[in-house]
């Protein structure tokens, strides 16, 4: 049993059936169907996953969701929702979770989602564990240390989401090079998101407002218009 695995799930069947397939992944689970319990525990502990249901008695997941992410950067956090509007899903990930699935869903693709997760988690410990030295890249006052994720702005550390620091990380590597919101969501997401390329915008505005002195007239992240999104590369 090398992943542990929070469920934070009211409805005891939908636990039991998460329970079973988990436990054929090798995970370790617990769960809790009160949310703000589920959020202590959350607090306490470590886990390499977090199932979290939107609608909870005692706090709402959106809410956990916000609460982890003032913490906890990394743990990854799958959302579960009963409702299928447009902006129940995108609230889910710009409140720091890293996927959604709308019930019903097939276990088939719960089994995938969970798996493209933890893979995903291990590449990143792997790249950290291949890089002993730090890869820092530096613009003015602005520093990015990969390793680390760690980010700061004339000697004052940057606060950024797992997905602004992503995307951050992505568009300084590549000075210059244009991406359209479709490639970001592609490429900072791990899959294509279709259909809610706002979803970048947003973080892209959340960035600016944390790193540029204007945000109507920005320094660092450019707009390509007509394309997406590129880092300044004279700079």
């Amino acid at each position: 049993m090398d992943k542990k695995v929070l469920i934070i799930e009211d409805d005891a069947n939908i636990v039991e059936l998460l329970t079973i397939h988990l436990y054929d992944l090798g995970c370790r689970i617990i769960a809790e169907a009160n949310g703000q319990k589920g959020l202590t525990i959350a607090k306490e502990e470590q886990f390499d996953l977090v199932i979290l249901d939107i609608m909870l008695p005692g706090l709402n997941g959106m809410e956990i969701c916000r609460k982890i992410r003032q913490t906890d950067r990394l743990t990854p956090i799958l959302m579960l929702t009963a409702k299928s509007e447009e902006i129940d899903k995108v609230m889910g990930l710009e409140t720091g979770a890293d996927d959604y699935l709308t019930k019903p869903f097939s276990i088939r693709e719960f089994i995938a989602r969970v798996k493209v997760i933890f893979r995903r988690k291990e590449d990143n410990e792997a790249l950290q564990d291949a890089t002993p030295t730090s890869s820092i890249i530096t613009y003015g006052g602005l520093e990015i240390d990969l390793d680390k994720r760690k980010v700061t702005l004339n000697n004052m550390r940057v606060e950024l989401s797992p997905r602004e620091f992503e995307l951050m990380a992505l568009l300084a590597s590549n000075p210059g090079k244009s991406y359209s919101r479709k490639r970001l969501l592609n490429l900072v997401w791990g899959y294509d998101f279709e259909g809610y390329e706002h979803t970048v915008n947003s973080h892209i505005n959340r960035l600016r407002g944390k790193i540029e002195d204007d945000v109507s007239n920005p320094k660092y992240i450019l707009t390509t218009w007509g394309v997406g999104y590129r880092f300044n590369e004279e700079l």
